[in-house]
């Protein structure tokens, strides 16, 4: 079928709108009209080629209506509502498992570009094969998907919302109530308010974390950190970070969480914890050196790589609605809609920090 995409090339900084093919789903695939997907960092590094093979349809927080199903598909029919998660084999021993961001294949199925059977399911007019990217590419008017990374979900909350939950909130929502699964008494500390930081924090008040520290140089996104969970909020351009965090938890926190990437913030979060305590580490970025003896094994402090917040979609996206439906999980305060055609302003909102999470809206 015919459909309309926002590819990248890796000839331009900007995605380029255009008319695709999409083949027909096969029996384990589902055909869905996209309502809106959302944007986020992962996106911006694989339109940079840093991800992906080039040329690429990019999107990977798609939400939108079941079209068509495969023959073996038995969790969603045509009319349901959805949201695009990411992809795994759903038989390799992580997935088996209960981890199925851990998919001993996931790499090649979210950033390898073709379908798990080694085919393209996107072309270009002139037949040019593209990418697929998280196994969606749901920067498009329709997406097909494998049943493993569909997740039906209830149709009286707006499906436009809904989108991010498939990556990035669930990510670092995923992060506290999934894989720390801290005590109501436990302490974090968040560095970085974007997105993912302020997704954390809305976890770690549902847990009942006794203290949720921010850590920002943006006073406007520590306000919003406090009005969302955080019990403090320190500005580390105008405090003296460790001054300030050891006036608040004298021994160091259980746990913190790095969203920002940044090698020096890193390293901070790590000394923030208390013996014992763990760091998990969620932003992209570069190198880090760590004085193993000093830094960790004389404390027994930890540091944790983590994707999708070690969550089963299937499972974890409707308990995140029902939070929000309860008012616990205001994820939509991150929110703002840019029109497909406007996908890159959506971009360079994100970017500048203008817009914590851009989710685009099909017609």
């Amino acid at each position: 079928m015919k459909i309309k995409a926002a590819y990248a090339d890796g000839t331009a900084p900007e995605l380029t709108i255009t008319e695709a093919t999409l083949a027909e789903p096969q029996a384990n695939e589902v055909l869905i009209k996209l309502v809106a997907t959302g944007i986020c960092h992962t996106d911006t590094a694989g339109r940079d080629g840093q991800t992906t093979p080039l040329p690429v349809v990019l999107g990977h927080e798609g939400a939108g209506i079941v079209e068509k199903v495969g023959q073996s598909v038995t969790t969603v029919r045509p009319g349901d509502h959805v949201v695009l998660s990411f992809s795994y084999c759903g038989h390799c021993a992580n997935c088996l498992a209960g981890h199925p961001g851990m998919c001993l294949h996931f790499n090649e199925l979210n950033f390898g570009g073709k379908n798990y059977d080694g085919s393209h399911r996107l072309h270009l007019a002139d037949g040019r094969p593209l990418s697929t990217f998280f196994g969606q590419s749901s920067f498009a008017t329709y997406a097909v998907a494998d049943e493993h990374s569909v997740v039906k979900v209830t149709d009286d909350v707006d499906l436009r919302l809904l989108g991010p939950l498939g990556c990035g909130i669930q990510t670092d929502a995923g992060t506290v109530l999934n894989y720390l699964n801290p005590r109501a008494d436990d302490t974090i500390i968040v560095f970085g308010t974007g997105a993912v930081g302020l997704s954390a924090m809305m976890a770690a008040k549902l847990a009942g974390m006794s203290h949720i520290i921010a850590v920002d140089i943006f006073d406007n996104r520590l306000a919003l950190a406090q009005e969302l969970g955080a019990t403090e909020a320190i500005n580390s351009r105008t405090e003296d970070l460790a001054t300030a965090l050891k006036a608040i938890l004298p021994q160091g926190a259980d746990y913190t969480i790095d969203t920002t990437g940044v090698p020096t913030v890193v390293k901070e979060a790590v000394h923030a914890l208390r013996p014992g305590g763990e760091c998990v580490a969620l932003g992209m970025g570069g190198e880090v050196t760590f004085n193993l003896m000093d830094d960790l094994l004389a404390e027994a402090k930890k540091i944790s790589g983590l994707v999708e917040g070690d969550a089963i979609p299937q499972i974890f996206i409707p308990q995140l609605i029902t939070y929000y439906q309860q008012g616990r999980f205001p994820f939509d305060k991150l929110i703002k809609f840019f029109d497909f055609d406007h996908i890159n302003d959506g971009f360079a909102a994100s970017k500048d920090g203008s817009v914590l999470k851009p989710v685009v809206t099909f017609d």
